[in-house]
């Protein structure tokens, strides 16, 4: 089995802070989640993650015009500036300063960045390879210093909260917190000097230019939006102006009157002259300048709106809102939702894999249930039934049926091919349930509470309560099914694990002790043996037939990392994290997969009980835990500083006003007054084996094994090439072209090699075919059936692979196991083509030959028709040549016929 996983993706959270940024076609939004971005794709429906991550939460960030240059800075002034279409870091560079606008210049030769009331004009690098950015003249690799400061602008008061160049990349506006808002040059200009735009009475917001930059807008935080022309002094007589009497002056002023609410964000698309507004209420508003018309207004959150941007058409809306962490893009034209998404708003508990392996569902502290799709990386449904938070979810093993466990007091099953809530378990008293396990038939789901040491069994068709194990002597932790449906097995913090046979006759259950507390427990997939997790960090294996230990292994000092704030010891000397919460067996049982309250993911062998690999969930120091040694700088007199309250520092009413619960510390990361702690609550691996899932602090985390295929040297030497394979296609030698193919890794000429190939050779080139290449293989063919109009030629291929190496696929399925399912899939949908268009031909052809023939003849001076049977003893079997050589000989008869 592989072991070499790499993050892959990161759901369960779509929006936390920050600006959204569009790409230069408008067809993909970038949006900042947590120390990552996040890449939506707006056309495909798709969505990845960026593979770097910065060391704190992303405060800012923008792409360059020419969409190659993406730059991102973090709350502490730290910016990466990567390549974003090859998704890889080309600098590191501080900005020593938090950030709190950013803008790079229409032309792309440099970027704006505001530091509180200062603002700093940079140089753009130049890319690497590319001749990019400025002073290219000797580009082509990577610069000493690519960062070089331009010029700076220290004259505004306060902080500086938006930039906005002009369309020559000669100028740019700066609005700040000061009341006013300044126009700057980019370089020296004759007759300019930097001018000041006064007379709002709150805070300016933003400010922009008009398409033909002969306009100024700017709008504050009361809702109030003056428009600036360069107009003479309305005390001069028109006639005798001069140019020294003409300056920027204010031509109108509107007001958005909305009762307790201000606003948060504004965005102003030149092009089509439309204005949108967010107010902290969650109302956005639309308007067409310069007449100030009111085109929509529509609610669209519970609390305020942060951010929002405009697509270069002008034509979609992207939202954001960090409260509920919410992300919409809109179109205002069709009043259409393109992007509705919303992440979880507080801390994940469980998650589980479906059957098929392609939807992760998620329960968190929300009470929310989410169903996420692997391939897009979308949410695709969000249940809410629940009234509380939610511990556990599990997949019943037949049918898409769910089933969670709720602190609510209540399990719900729900079918996810109607999307619908069918049933629902409660206890005799109310209970807080915290784990659940169903029965592999889906016949049985089990329940066990912090507050009651009884297991609950349900029965899933009725609804009825049927029994109610006893014999803990402490809360049940956790509970598991085996996979054969015979044993139940059950953690306790009473130090023991039981096993139940709930289907014989007498119920028994046997007791293994242990030498701590029970945090989870569970059954390898062949029923042959669990794995316990303990609370003192020992990981153990038990038979499960025999009830005896058969190994296990300390874990403490692998798990064990990351100091929190409040600890007052080192990392390794910390007993809170030494232990793992969630174990889970891969689908083969070789390995095992454990997390707990730490930042390490540890991958065990279950035989040799070596560690395999340690994954390390985040790098975040946004987060609590994620540091090992604590920074001296930051302690002072009072304690450690993140735990000071400086909630009445703050400039602005509203942010001095503190409505957090006191002592509450979940909810939003983004609204905690604290910084959200780092941990594991619970880990998946996919019925594939190719992959895995780890729900965290941050998110939920996907780590896969590469689908793409890594370069091997040693499959290549310099007589490969394409050249050489096309010759060698050209002298029919189809199975040494195809391998060659293959090893240079080239998607076209795969392809051109593949259709090249004679259907009566299809066989001896599979027969032949080594098996290293047979995964690429079945990946390529069954690609080709999804998008090629080849449908006999695939199938043939598929047949020939599938009867030729069945055996291969069976023995070594886990391997195999992803592409079976893409082969699945392409036959599928070709079976499902095929016989839609064989019903239609069906009816089409029931239709012709219901319809009576007709051969109209001439006799004498008239006209007979006469209906023609079958064609037998009439003959009306003749075809068209026959009928055309009695006309030639006088016979006056004609055929009518459906053409």
């Amino acid at each position: 089995m592989k072991t070499d996983y790499k993050f892959s993706n990161l759901l369960g959270s779509v929006y936390r802070r920050g600006n959204l940024v569009y790409t230069e076609d408008g067809t993909c939004l970038l949006s900042p989640v947590g120390n990552r971005v996040t890449v939506f794709d707006l056309i495909n429906n798709k969505s990845h993650t960026l593979p770097f991550a910065h060391r704190l939460n992303v405060a800012r960030i923008a792409l360059h015009p020419g969409g190659q240059l993406l730059l991102t800075v973090d709350e502490g002034g730290q910016a990466i500036l990567s390549h974003f279409k090859r998704r890889i870091v080309l600098y590191r560079f501080s900005l020593k300063a938090a950030v709190s606008a950013l803008k790079f210049s229409p032309g792309g030769t440099h970027f704006a960045v505001a530091h509180g009331r200062k603002i700093e004009v940079w140089k753009t690098p130049s890319t690497p390879g590319s001749t990019e950015g400025i002073d290219d003249d000797e580009s082509g690799g990577l610069e000493f210093a690519p960062f070089v400061r331009y010029r700076q602008y220290v004259s505004h008061h306060d902080t500086v909260q938006n930039i906005e160049w002009s369309s020559d990349s000669r100028f740019f506006l700066s609005a700040s917190k000061d009341l006013t808002a300044r126009i700057w040059s980019l370089d020296p200009e004759e007759g300019f000097t930097p001018t000041i735009l006064a007379g709002h009475r709150t805070a300016v917001y933003a400010a922009w230019f008009s398409h033909d930059q002969e306009t100024i807008y700017t709008i504050s935080k009361d809702g109030a939006l003056f428009r600036w022309q360069y107009l003479p002094s309305p005390d001069v007589d028109p006639e005798m102006v001069a140019a020294e009497d003409e300056r920027w002056r204010i031509n109108d002023r509107q007001y958005f009157f909305q009762d307790h609410a201000h606003l948060t964000t504004a965005a102003f698309h030149a092009q089509s002259n439309l204005l949108v507004t967010g107010f902290s209420n969650g109302l956005f508003m639309l308007h067409e300048l310069p007449e100030f018309s009111e085109i929509h207004k529509l609610s669209i959150s519970a609390s305020n709106i942060d951010t929002v941007s405009i697509n270069r058409s002008g034509e979609w809306l992207a939202f954001g809102s960090s409260a509920l962490g919410q992300l919409l893009v809109w179109e205002w034209q069709s009043e259409s939702y393109i992007l509705k998404q919303q992440g979880h708003f507080d801390s994940l508990n469980a998650l589980t894999y479906s059957p098929s392996g392609d939807r992760v569902i998620t329960c968190a502290d929300d009470g929310k249930v989410k169903v996420w799709d692997t391939a897009s990386g979308f949410c695709v449904v969000t249940f809410t039934e629940h009234t509380s938070g939610v511990t556990a979810c599990e997949f019943a093993r037949r049918g898409n049926v769910l089933f969670t466990a709720s602190l609510d007091g209540s399990v719900r099953a729900f079918d996810l091919v109607r999307y619908r809530c069918f049933r629902t378990f409660t206890a005799p008293k109310r209970l807080s349930f915290s784990s659940m396990a169903v029965d592999p038939a889906g016949e049985v789901v089990a329940a066990g509470s912090l507050d009651d040491f009884d297991i609950h069994i349900w029965s899933v068709q009725t609804g009825q309560l049927l029994d109610q194990l006893a014999g803990h002597e402490g809360p049940v932790s956790s509970l598991a099914f085996a996979p054969n449906g015979g044993t139940l097995v059950s953690g306790s913090w009473d130090r023991t694990v039981r096993l139940w046979s709930i289907f014989a006759r007498t119920q028994t259950s046997e007791p293994l002790q242990l030498q701590a507390d029970v945090l989870c427990v569970s059954v390898r997939p062949d029923s042959k043996q669990i794995a316990v997790s303990t609370l003192d960090g020992q990981l153990t294996f038990w038979s499960l037939s025999e009830g005896t230990q058969e190994a296990g292994l300390d874990g403490r000092r692998d798990v064990s990392g990351g100091r929190k704030i409040t600890d007052r010891r080192t990392a390794a000397n910390v007993a809170g994290t030494k232990s793992f919460n969630t174990v889970t067996y891969s689908a083969d049982g070789s390995v095992v997969l454990a997390g707990g309250n730490s930042k390490y993911i540890c991958l065990y062998a279950v035989e040799t009980g070596v560690l395999l690999q340690k994954y390390t969930v985040s790098t975040n120091l946004s987060l609590d835990g994620t540091q090992e040694f604590l920074n001296s700088r930051l302690l002072t007199e009072a304690g450690p500083k993140a735990l000071l309250d400086e909630t009445g520092e703050a400039s602005d009413l509203e942010d001095r006003l503190d409505k957090s619960l006191p002592g509450s510390k979940r909810g939003d990361a983004a609204q905690r007054k604290t910084a959200p702690a780092i941990r594991v609550p619970g880990v998946a691996f996919s019925p594939t084996g190719r992959a895995f899932c780890a729900a965290s602090t941050e998110g939920l985390l996907i780590y896969s094994v590469d689908a793409g295929v890594q370069f091997d040297p040693f499959d290549l030497d310099v007589d490969v090439t394409p050249e050489s394979t096309l010759k060698t296609l050209a002298r029919r030698e189809w199975l040494k072209a195809l391998v060659m193919a293959f090893r240079l890794n080239h998607p076209k000429l795969v392809t051109r090699v593949y259709r090249s190939i004679p259907t009566t050779d299809i066989g001896l080139v599979v027969r032949d075919l080594p098996e290293v290449y047979l995964e690429r293989m079945l990946r390529h063919v069954a690609k080709e059936a999804d998008t090629s109009p080849h449908l006999e030629l695939n199938l043939l291929w598929l047949e020939s692979l599938l009867r030729l190496h069945g055996r291969v696929l069976k023995e070594r399925q886990g391997e195999f196991a992803e592409v079976v399912r893409m082969v699945q899939r392409a036959v599928a949908r070709l079976q499902g083509e095929v016989m839609k268009v064989a019903e239609r031909n069906r009816g089409t052809i029931d239709y012709l030959l219901g319809q009576p023939r007709v051969r109209k003849g001439v006799d004498g001076g008239g006209v007979r028709l006469k209906m023609l049977g079958n064609g037998v003893g009439d003959g009306g079997a003749r075809g068209e040549d026959e009928s055309m050589d009695d006309e030639e000989e006088g016979d006056a008869s004609e055929w009518i016929g459906l053409e």
